[in-house]
Order: C-alpha cells, then structure tokens, then sequence
C-alpha cells in the first residue's frame, strides 16, 4: 500500500508521454520507469508495474488484445529481470543503460513475433519492419535511461513523503 500513490505517478508519466502527438513510434518510457520501480518493489511490485502499465493504457486508448497481453506480460517480466539485476547494483544511469538497451532488444525480439504468430505476417516483413523500430526504441531507452530513470528514483521512489499508508490516513 505504501508505494500505490508512486505506481500511480509513474503509470501517469508514462501514459501522459504515450499520448504526445506525432511522438516517434516505439520511443516510450516505459523500461525506463519499470526500473527504478524494480529496486524498491520486488518482484511482485516489478511484475505489477509493467504488467498494469500496459493493460491500463490499453483499456484507455486502443482497447485490449493479443498485443496488450504479449506486451504486458513481457513488460511485466522486464520488471522481473530490472528487480534481479538492481537488486545488488546502484540506481546509476550506467547501470540503468547496462541493464536497458539489451533488455529492449530482448523485448522487441519477442514482441516483433505479434504479427507472424496473431496476424499472418510473414516472419522476414517482421524482422525487415522491426530493425528500425528497434533502433528507435533503442535510441528512446538511451535517452530516458539517462534522464528519467534517475529522476524517477531520486524524486519519486526515495520520496518518503510520497509513501501513505491506510492507518496514517485513518489518524489524519
């Protein structure tokens, strides 16, 4: 319960980014948020911020489908895996970019699999389509692992004053 008003801050920032108009596709920050929430959430709380992250937004915008439980789920397990690798490392933007350009690769491997597996796509248009958005996705995880992973955990996850619990709200 603790960190619920935090979930919603980063859920929001990130939404709010997502809804930029004319934003280049795949340049998002999601990773970037999922992982300073991974070093203070386990892996319920690392599982739980990416997972929802993609099921609220969708529900939102374009409504659910086979894209919002792939993604979700691979964004759930990036948490996972940021909660296993910030688990004994620094909150630093060189740990932040060690851990994220090769987890957006990952990430866009499997999820570049959408369109053969639910849509009949073929597997080369696939790969052939995915090089340049995974080079953006890239370029957007360089730039939010640099700036707003640290930003997030500095102002939002150490933020005491951010955390409420039920029975300090029942005294209040």
């Amino acid at each position: 319960m603790n960190g619920a008003f935090k979930f919603i801050i980063g859920w929001t920032a990130v939404f709010l980014f997502r809804l930029i108009p004319f934003r280049p596709p795949n340049f998002e920050p999601m990773l970037a948020t999922v992982m300073p929430f991974s070093k203070r959430y386990g892996l319920a709380g690392s599982f739980l911020f990416g997972f929802l992250g993609i099921v609220l937004y969708d529900a939102v915008t374009s409504g659910w489908g086979s894209w919002t439980w792939v993604t979700a789920v691979c964004y759930g397990l990036l948490g996972v895996g940021a909660h296993y690798f910030f688990k004994n490392r620094a909150a630093s933007v060189k740990n932040f970019l060690v851990f994220g350009v090769p987890a957006t690769v990952a990430y866009d491997a499997v999820t570049m699999l959408i369109g053969p597996v639910f849509n009949n796509q073929s597997l080369a248009a696939a790969l052939l389509g995915q090089i340049p958005f995974t080079l953006m996705h890239v370029l957007g995880t360089i730039v939010f692992a640099t700036l707003l992973s640290p930003a997030l955990y500095r102002w939002v996850i150490q933020n005491e004053s951010l955390e409420f619990s039920l029975s300090s709200l029942k005294r209040a």
